[in-house]
Order: structure tokens, then sequence, then C-alpha cells
């Protein structure tokens, strides 16, 4: 089941949707950059290609950081 989070983000209300796991590693990554959900989901809404979804990039940035830990 998909969990929905709202942020705001460069101005604008947007809704992400992700699984309950994606939304754990998220923020698990968001603590070890000592930075918050909500400026780790910015920083990944800003560096994505804007045909790449942000609930995509969010789930390709949590595997890509898990893939990457020690």
């Amino acid at each position: 089941m998909l969990e929905k989070r709202s942020f705001s983000l460069s101005g604008h209300r947007t809704s992400i949707a992700l699984e309950p796991e994606f939304w754990a590693a998220l923020q698990n990554i968001a603590a070890l950059e000592s930075t918050s959900l909500v400026g780790l989901v910015a920083r990944v809404d800003a560096t994505r290609t804007p045909e790449h979804p942000l609930a995509s990039a969010l789930r390709v940035f949590a595997l890509q950081a898990k893939s990457s830990a020690p």
C-alpha cells in the first residue's frame, strides 16, 4: 500500500505516494546526512530531469544510496 505525503517544493505543494519501505529508507538517508526529509526530497527534485517523475526519482535515489552503502 502506498503512503502519500505532501511537501512544499519550489514554492508549490506536491504530494508523493511511495511504499512505506521507501519512506523509511529516505528518512534514514536524511538522518545520516543530518538533513530533513523535505530537504532531501527537494534536493532530488532539483536534480531530476523533468520527464522523470519525482516518485520514481526518489525510489531510484533510495536504491542507489543503499547499493553504495558499506
